[in-house]
Protein backbone atom coordinates (compact mmCIF):
# COMPACT_ATOMS: atom_id res chain seq x y z
CA UNK A 1 0.00 0.00 0.00
CA UNK A 2 1.13 3.64 -0.75
CA UNK A 3 2.19 5.86 2.05
CA UNK A 4 -0.34 9.20 1.51
CA UNK A 5 3.14 11.16 1.65
CA UNK A 6 4.45 9.03 -1.84
CA UNK A 7 0.95 9.74 -3.81
CA UNK A 8 1.10 12.43 -6.09
CA UNK A 9 -2.52 13.67 -5.67
CA UNK A 10 -1.82 14.31 -2.02
CA UNK A 11 0.61 16.75 -2.59
CA UNK A 12 0.82 20.41 -1.63
CA UNK A 13 0.34 22.95 -3.96
CA UNK A 14 4.32 23.44 -4.47
CA UNK A 15 4.56 19.98 -6.23
CA UNK A 16 2.02 21.43 -8.89
CA UNK A 17 3.80 24.96 -9.33
CA UNK A 18 6.79 22.19 -9.62
CA UNK A 19 5.15 19.49 -12.60
CA UNK A 20 3.23 22.93 -13.87
CA UNK A 21 6.80 24.80 -14.67
CA UNK A 22 8.69 21.04 -15.52
CA UNK A 23 5.90 20.18 -18.13
CA UNK A 24 5.47 23.72 -19.70
CA UNK A 25 9.28 23.89 -20.20
CA UNK A 26 9.10 20.50 -21.98
CA UNK A 27 6.32 21.51 -23.80
CA UNK A 28 8.75 24.35 -24.70
CA UNK A 29 11.86 22.10 -25.45
CA UNK A 30 9.31 19.34 -27.23
CA UNK A 31 7.82 22.23 -29.75
CA UNK A 32 11.93 23.71 -30.41
CA UNK A 33 12.35 20.61 -31.32
CA UNK A 34 9.61 19.86 -33.45
CA UNK A 35 10.32 22.90 -35.39
CA UNK A 36 13.79 22.74 -36.11
CA UNK A 37 13.56 19.37 -37.17
CA UNK A 38 10.53 20.29 -39.56
CA UNK A 39 11.90 23.63 -40.70
CA UNK A 40 15.43 23.48 -39.86
CA UNK A 41 15.24 26.44 -38.06
CA UNK A 42 14.61 27.19 -34.05
CA UNK A 43 11.55 29.19 -33.29
CA UNK A 44 10.51 30.02 -29.49
CA UNK A 45 7.04 29.27 -29.77
CA UNK A 46 4.15 29.95 -27.64
CA UNK A 47 2.04 33.53 -26.55
CA UNK A 48 4.67 33.86 -24.00
CA UNK A 49 8.60 35.55 -24.70
CA UNK A 50 10.21 32.99 -21.60
CA UNK A 51 10.72 29.56 -21.90
CA UNK A 52 7.45 27.91 -21.15
CA UNK A 53 4.03 26.71 -22.69
CA UNK A 54 1.41 27.16 -20.02
CA UNK A 55 -1.09 24.38 -21.92
CA UNK A 56 1.37 21.63 -21.05
CA UNK A 57 1.59 22.24 -17.78
CA UNK A 58 -1.88 23.24 -17.36
CA UNK A 59 -2.47 19.64 -19.11
CA UNK A 60 -0.03 18.41 -17.04
CA UNK A 61 -1.83 18.87 -13.43
CA UNK A 62 -5.05 18.80 -14.96
CA UNK A 63 -4.27 15.00 -15.64
CA UNK A 64 -2.28 14.17 -12.63
CA UNK A 65 -5.11 15.48 -10.16
CA UNK A 66 -8.35 14.21 -12.74
CA UNK A 67 -6.16 10.64 -13.48
CA UNK A 68 -4.08 9.69 -10.68
CA UNK A 69 -6.82 7.01 -9.65
CA UNK A 70 -6.31 4.81 -12.98
CA UNK A 71 -2.74 4.95 -12.71
CA UNK A 72 -3.02 1.00 -13.49
CA UNK A 73 -5.51 1.25 -16.27
CA UNK A 74 -3.42 2.64 -19.49
CA UNK A 75 -6.97 2.19 -22.12
CA UNK A 76 -8.96 4.62 -19.50
CA UNK A 77 -5.67 6.76 -18.93
CA UNK A 78 -5.21 6.61 -22.45
CA UNK A 79 -8.80 7.66 -24.00
CA UNK A 80 -9.21 10.43 -20.83
CA UNK A 81 -5.98 11.84 -21.93
CA UNK A 82 -6.87 12.52 -25.10
CA UNK A 83 -10.08 13.72 -23.84
CA UNK A 84 -9.44 16.20 -21.67
CA UNK A 85 -6.30 17.38 -23.65
CA UNK A 86 -7.97 17.80 -26.48
CA UNK A 87 -10.70 20.00 -24.83
CA UNK A 88 -7.84 21.81 -23.60
CA UNK A 89 -6.54 22.87 -26.52
CA UNK A 90 -9.49 23.33 -28.06
CA UNK A 91 -10.47 25.85 -25.51
CA UNK A 92 -7.11 27.55 -25.40
CA UNK A 93 -6.91 27.98 -29.17
CA UNK A 94 -10.19 29.71 -29.33
CA UNK A 95 -9.60 32.05 -26.03
CA UNK A 96 -6.68 33.07 -27.70
CA UNK A 97 -7.84 33.94 -31.06
CA UNK A 98 -10.76 35.36 -29.51
CA UNK A 99 -8.71 37.54 -27.13
CA UNK A 100 -6.10 38.56 -28.97
CA UNK A 101 -7.19 37.59 -32.77
CA UNK A 102 -4.34 35.85 -33.39
CA UNK A 103 -4.06 31.94 -34.15
CA UNK A 104 -0.91 30.56 -32.69
CA UNK A 105 -1.58 26.96 -34.08
CA UNK A 106 -3.51 25.74 -37.36
CA UNK A 107 -4.11 22.27 -38.17
CA UNK A 108 -6.02 23.00 -41.10
CA UNK A 109 -3.78 21.34 -43.22
CA UNK A 110 -4.06 18.30 -40.87
CA UNK A 111 -6.41 15.39 -41.68
CA UNK A 112 -9.64 14.98 -39.40
CA UNK A 113 -9.16 18.37 -37.71
CA UNK A 114 -12.01 20.46 -36.35
CA UNK A 115 -11.57 24.65 -37.06
CA UNK A 116 -7.86 24.25 -37.39
CA UNK A 117 -7.58 24.16 -33.82
CA UNK A 118 -7.63 20.88 -32.87
CA UNK A 119 -7.17 17.40 -35.43
CA UNK A 120 -6.54 13.67 -34.63
CA UNK A 121 -3.13 12.83 -34.79
CA UNK A 122 -2.36 15.48 -31.72
CA UNK A 123 -5.18 13.89 -30.00
CA UNK A 124 -3.73 10.63 -29.94
CA UNK A 125 -0.67 12.48 -29.31
CA UNK A 126 -2.08 13.41 -25.48
CA UNK A 127 -3.12 10.28 -25.23
CA UNK A 128 0.30 8.73 -25.25
CA UNK A 129 1.67 12.03 -23.54
CA UNK A 130 -1.18 11.59 -20.64
CA UNK A 131 -0.02 7.68 -20.08
CA UNK A 132 3.21 8.21 -19.73
CA UNK A 133 2.99 11.94 -17.56
CA UNK A 134 0.66 9.39 -15.41
CA UNK A 135 2.31 6.24 -15.02
CA UNK A 136 5.92 7.60 -14.94
CA UNK A 137 6.72 11.05 -15.28
CA UNK A 138 4.57 12.59 -12.56
CA UNK A 139 5.44 9.43 -9.49
CA UNK A 140 8.93 9.58 -11.01
CA UNK A 141 9.18 13.76 -10.85
CA UNK A 142 7.33 13.45 -7.61
CA UNK A 143 9.75 11.52 -5.59
CA UNK A 144 13.10 13.67 -6.92
CA UNK A 145 10.53 17.02 -5.51
CA UNK A 146 10.04 14.93 -2.25
CA UNK A 147 14.17 14.97 -2.07
CA UNK A 148 14.57 18.75 -2.60
CA UNK A 149 14.51 20.41 0.98
CA UNK A 150 11.18 22.11 1.46
CA UNK A 151 12.76 25.65 1.68
CA UNK A 152 14.29 24.91 -1.80
CA UNK A 153 10.92 24.08 -3.10
CA UNK A 154 9.14 26.94 -2.33
CA UNK A 155 12.54 29.85 -2.69
CA UNK A 156 12.20 28.16 -6.57
CA UNK A 157 8.46 28.08 -6.30
CA UNK A 158 7.67 31.18 -5.79
CA UNK A 159 10.59 32.66 -7.89
CA UNK A 160 9.23 30.75 -10.96
CA UNK A 161 5.77 32.12 -10.44
CA UNK A 162 7.47 35.60 -10.35
CA UNK A 163 9.18 35.29 -13.53
CA UNK A 164 6.42 33.44 -15.16
CA UNK A 165 3.48 36.85 -13.66
CA UNK A 166 5.96 38.98 -15.53
CA UNK A 167 6.24 37.21 -18.84
CA UNK A 168 2.90 36.84 -18.98
CA UNK A 169 1.60 40.55 -17.46
CA UNK A 170 4.80 41.83 -20.90
CA UNK A 171 3.07 39.11 -22.98
CA UNK A 172 -0.14 40.39 -22.70
CA UNK A 173 0.33 44.00 -23.84
CA UNK A 174 2.72 42.48 -26.29
CA UNK A 175 1.91 38.49 -27.69
CA UNK A 176 4.88 36.84 -28.79
CA UNK A 177 4.45 36.78 -32.79
CA UNK A 178 6.04 36.41 -35.86
CA UNK A 179 7.27 33.77 -38.36
CA UNK A 180 6.83 30.07 -37.35
CA UNK A 181 4.88 31.15 -34.20
CA UNK A 182 1.85 32.67 -35.24
CA UNK A 183 -0.05 31.32 -38.42
CA UNK A 184 -3.06 34.57 -38.93
CA UNK A 185 -3.43 37.72 -37.29
CA UNK A 186 -7.49 37.21 -37.47
CA UNK A 187 -7.84 41.27 -36.88
CA UNK A 188 -5.55 44.36 -36.80
CA UNK A 189 -5.54 46.72 -33.75
CA UNK A 190 -4.21 49.22 -36.11
CA UNK A 191 -6.32 52.23 -37.18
Amino acid sequence: MKRVEDNPVRADFMYYVWLFFLTAVFGWLWEGLLYLLKDEMYVNRGFLTGPWLPIYGTGAVMLEILLHRWRDRPVIVFLLSMLFCTILEYAAGWYLETAWGIKWWDYSQAPFHFQGRICLLSSLLFGVGGMLLVWLASPFLYSVYRRIPVRCRVVLGLLAIGLFVADATYSAVLPHVGKGITYTILKTTAK
